[in-house]
């Protein structure tokens, strides 16, 4: 349920961006709100409420507020309760600084454009479409019938505020679901793939290889493997009506593949049962043919008829509404490496020698009793992940076949391996008080002429016994000592990078681990379920922050 170009493929960045308007649509409960008044809903924006605020009659509008005001067509000296000026957006530099960083997009518009050309441009676009990064170009026009799309989807509209109490937005009544899928454009035809058949699994890595996601500069593309899909795509209870595929009715080419497996989440107190969408792709020659929407209806037909109404999806864009937002942060393992091929810069004042040194590793891991994660740790490995997630307000409930699935890496394919997962035992008792884990996902570099790949490590789940005895220094201190272990390991197994987001407690080791804040954001969304923000581990300027953690405890691939 998300875009083939909604996850970023991110890249560190050479400074922080103020993304202060995006961050708005999840801002985590606790943080610091603006008064807002009850019947001034501006659309791309949610609605925050406020206690002692209310009592002051006059407060200092933020850079956030200046800036809506602006794109609605209020002047910044005009009084709140004013009329605007008919179809006036004015913006200062810095506004449009701030809208730069919350729109990618439109920067490459504004910088063809004289400054009359801009207030022109700005006259045809809305408050949600600017906030929701889609502009008029002609590049765009297919991301604004998305959003459209979206608005007739059971999701959360920017307008609405925080609910009383979590659930469904609309019921389902299975008897009313179609049976057929949705019509196909001429010269297509949907089709189930079969991922049992080492044919049909090649297509879907060829289409994924070649179509998938890339980043902004179109530098670099993800490199799923057919290990990987099989990894992904085959979790316990996997349903293969729920790999869906198009192929062209002449040559039966695979041009488009969309996925679901089955999760039981748990937000808050609710266990639901939803479907994780992923792998969203439509060959580039055909993202014309508006297939994405149709490829969504089809998944949600399908997951309605097994009975799963709900959906968890991610997106690097803004839709309609993100539940939470994440930051992506990397650590450097091979900075030179990263650096020729144009994914870490070279920090103004430094040089290739500092920054080489500054990243090196110790050779041998510190901590006793660290091993690599057997079969006969999984029980003991399942009890204390689901401990240490029920400290979150989102996460997946695992049982032991999905924890033997998702972290244990049998030696059958040594060289098709895909997670790798380490355990802390304690010699006296045998007992398993940690764990951490990370994944592998190459990404091509697109331009380069040795046809190289980044080896990137994803931190994936970890846990401690630390976490309760109720000390947040031990806690910090127990999981930098861990972190710093499973970045000489993915070091020892030659990846170039270890990316991680701001979920679960990463905030507490981001900086000392020395790693480096990305330029992208990946935001969480529910289908068809309602309920208050999370919070995702970063602050108001959009910085990793201990204060802002506990909510998201789901890390999707």
């Amino acid at each position: 349920m998300s875009s083939s170009e909604s996850k970023p493929v991110d890249r560190e960045a050479t400074a922080d961006a103020t993304r202060e308007v995006a961050e708005e649509t999840s801002k985590p409960e606790g943080a610091e709100q603006e008064e807002s008044s009850s019947d001034e809903a501006t659309p791309g924006v949610a609605d925050a409420t406020t206690t002692a605020g209310e009592a002051k009659k006059k407060k200092k509008k933020s850079k956030k507020r200046k800036l809506k005001d602006a794109l609605a067509g209020k002047s910044n000296t005009q009084a709140e309760g004013s009329s605007a000026q008919e179809g006036k957006k004015t913006l200062s530099r810095d506004q449009l600084e701030t809208l730069m960083a919350v729109n990618p997009a439109l920067k490459g518009d504004f910088s063809k454009l004289n400054e009359s050309q801009v207030e022109e441009m700005m006259k045809k676009l809305s408050v949600s479409d600017i906030l929701t990064g889609l502009t008029v170009g002609s590049k765009n026009q297919k991301d604004m019938a998305s959003y459209k799309f979206w608005q007739t989807q059971p999701v959360p509209s920017f307008e609405d505020k925080s609910p009383q109490e979590d659930g469904p937005i609309k019921v389902i009544d299975i008897e009313r679901v179609s049976k057929q899928p949705p019509p196909m454009v001429e010269g297509f035809e949907w089709v189930t793939m079969n991922l049992e058949d080492e044919k049909e699994l090649a297509e879907v890595y060829d289409l994924l290889s070649n179509h998938y996601v890339e980043d902004d500069e179109a530098m670099f593309r993800f490199n799923y493997s057919s290990s990987f899909l099989n990894w992904a795509l085959k979790a316990p209870g996997w349903r293969k009506e729920w790999h869906v595929g198009v192929r062209t009715t002449q040559s039966r080419k695979l041009v488009a593949f969309i996925s679901g497996i089955p999760v039981t989440l748990r937000v808050r107190n609710q266990k639901i049962n939803t479907s994780e969408i992923n792998f969203l792709c439509i060959h580039k020659k055909l993202r014309s043919k508006r297939l994405a929407p149709t490829l969504i209806k089809e998944i949600t037909r399908r997951c309605y008829l097994e009975g799963t109404f709900q959906a968890i999806y991610t997106a690097g864009v803004i839709l309609p509404t993100p539940i939470s937002t994440c930051r992506y942060f990397h650590r450097s393992l091979d900075w030179e490496k990263l650096y020729d091929v144009g994914f870490s810069p070279l920090p103004h004042g430094s040089t290739k020698q500092r920054q080489i040194l500054k990243y090196k590793l110790p050779t041998t891991t510190a901590t006793h009793g660290l091993r690599p994660m057997q079969k006969k740790d999984v029980a003991q490995v399942q009890d204390l992940l689901v401990r240490y997630l029920a400290r979150t307000d989102m996460s997946q409930e695992f049982s032991q076949e999905e924890v033997e699935h998702w972290l244990l890496h049998t030696d059958d394919s040594p060289n098709d391996q895909v997670v790798w997962s380490y355990v802390v035992e304690d010699p006296a008792s045998n007992k398993v008080t940690d764990f951490f884990s990370f994944y592998s996902l190459e990404s091509t570099v697109i331009r380069d002429r040795a046809n190289r790949v980044v080896k990137a490590a994803y931190l994936y789940y970890y846990a401690t016994e630390t976490a309760f005895e109720g000390e947040d220094k031990k806690l910090k201190a127990r999981l930098n000592a861990l972190m710093k272990d499973a970045l000489i390991l993915a070091k020892k197994a030659n990846f170039d990078v270890l990316n991680a987001l701001t979920l679960l407690d990463n905030p507490l080791f981001l900086e000392e681990q020395k790693f480096g804040a990305g330029d992208g954001q990946l935001h969480y969304y529910l289908y068809n379920y309602r309920t208050a923000p999370v919070a995702g581990g970063i602050d108001g300027k959009n910085q990793a922050s201990d204060k802002h953690m506990g909510g998201v405890g789901v890390v999707m691939l």
